[in-house]
């Protein structure tokens, strides 16, 4: 079996939802289960419609929010299905007669989730519609809420997942295409909840580890994780292997193509991952596996909205039981740590999420003098840094010396040095390390 993951953009118009179908039925391809997003905006068109329905006095907005998204999806399935969209529209139906209500009365959080959950139920209908009634092939559709769990921790429940994916598969044992729907699953109580933003990435990965799966291929509109970012920095090119640890650090610090976590399932059952280009099929994209490729530093990514704190103390000389307690203080406000460095009178660290921040600060001044520097940014560099003979990590530095640097982080993995600098010189210092570590002096790449 293999996994193929089709992203947003992917699947984000009547004419991609041909061309995945056509990859679906790739001539190589065996027993497969396809895993997709919701359409393109749609999931932003959602997030509006919940804000609407939670302000006052927009239900004439939220109307025709819903009215407008509803329209699009008919025009969709009238270009995608022709005469056969009159069997798939009472299903697109089902889901708009369910916002329609939910829109009725106030909303609940649990509510907004089940608006949130429509965009791939909707994605998958079209689909799996336009492939048996279109072009006459056999798929199953295999609904996600009956086999896609969070346990009480709210993290998803393998155990729940491999025997629910088990059972759903039973009755087709000849069956060789499965359509189920990526981010959507439901809560310990059975509520409908999801995997947040990107979580269909990792929706593939936990089927893929439940399943055993030969692969999981994630297809979206850009060929491979690039080596920078593609947005702000000329002429990157894609990394064609990383090892599992390479791609968990790039996604964890920024690398928009691949979700934190969806790396961690499929590492953990030794399953390649491929990521790939819709638009190009035929491009090798990226293979991310337990082996890695040539080279020390192979990628960059940058994560934004960073704030460091810095707490000066002179109580930390000799103080057994410091930082425990220290740390505890993030522990008991839910905070996680990124970035640390520590001195003999000073610990700074970062955290991305800034919700709990004053209460953060209140408690940290009992431990000394505490200085907050918001608007900051990781830039990690990822590679086996083991393998540095060439002294890259010396380049990257040196690369950085007009850069003014708040941080660095070096040594606490083989695979990553981190440095956290201003957001408003990120851009940059990305440009310099991209000149300095992947170009040779006439501008042509040192490795791909």
């Amino acid at each position: 079996m293999k996994i193929l993951k089709f992203g947003g953009t992917s699947v984000g118009s009547a004419q991609r939802m041909r061309e995945v179908a056509e990859l679906m039925h790739a001539p190589h391809l065996q027993r497969r289960l396809v895993v997709l997003s919701a359409m393109s905006g749609t999931t932003n068109a959602l997030v509006e419609l919940a804000g609407l329905l939670y302000a006052r006095d927009a239900a004439l907005a939220a109307a025709a929010h819903l009215a407008q998204l509803r329209q699009r999806y008919h025009e969709v399935a009238h270009e995608l299905l022709g005469t056969a969209a009159a069997a798939v529209l009472p299903y697109l139906d089902e889901s708009f007669q369910t916002l329609h209500e939910l829109a009725a009365e106030p909303l609940s959080a649990a509510g907004e989730r089940i608006i949130l959950a429509q965009g791939e139920l909707l994605s998958s209908r079209l689909l799996h519609g336009y492939v048996t009634q279109v072009l006459g092939r056999p798929a199953v559709l295999l609904p996600a809420l009956e086999f896609m769990r969070l346990g009480a921790d709210g993290e998803p429940d393998a155990a729940a997942i491999r025997q629910g994916l088990a059972a759903a598969l039973l009755p087709y044992p000849h069956e060789a295409l499965f359509i189920t729907q990526g981010f959507i699953c439901r809560d310990a109580h059975g509520h409908i909840d999801n995997l947040k933003r990107g979580g269909s990435d990792y929706s593939a990965s936990l089927i893929g580890a439940a399943l055993e799966a030969e692969e999981i291929q994630i297809w979206t509109d850009i060929d491979g994780l690039h080596n920078n970012d593609p947005r702000v920095v000329a002429g990157t090119y894609p990394v064609r292997e990383l090892s599992f640890d390479e791609a968990a650090e790039l996604a964890y610090f920024g690398a928009k193509i691949l979700h934190p976590s969806s790396v961690l399932p499929a590492r953990a059952h030794g399953i390649p991952v491929r990521l790939l280009n819709t638009m190009q099929p035929d491009a090798p994209g990226t293979l991310i596996s337990a082996r890695t490729g040539p080279g020390a530093i192979k990628a960059i990514a940058a994560k934004d909205g960073i704030t460091a704190i810095n707490v000066k103390s002179s109580r930390m000389l000799l103080a057994h039981g410091f930082l425990r307690s220290l740390f505890e203080v993030f522990e008991r406000h839910c905070t996680p740590i990124d970035m640390i460095t520590t001195s003999e009178v000073a610990v700074s660290l970062t955290i991305d999420d800034a919700g709990r921040l004053p209460q953060i600060v209140a408690e940290l001044q009992d431990f000394g003098v505490v200085a907050v520097d918001e608007n900051q940014s990781i830039i990690c560099l990822v590679g086996s840094l083991t393998q540095d003979a060439n002294g890259s990590a010396h380049r990257a530095f040196a690369a950085l010396r007009d850069v003014p640097v708040r941080m660095i982080s070096y040594g606490g993995s083989p695979n990553n040095i981190s440095v956290l600098v201003r957001t408003e010189d990120k851009v940059r210092a990305l440009r310099t390390l991209n000149a300095d570590l992947f170009e040779d002096i006439e501008g042509n790449h040192l490795s791909s």
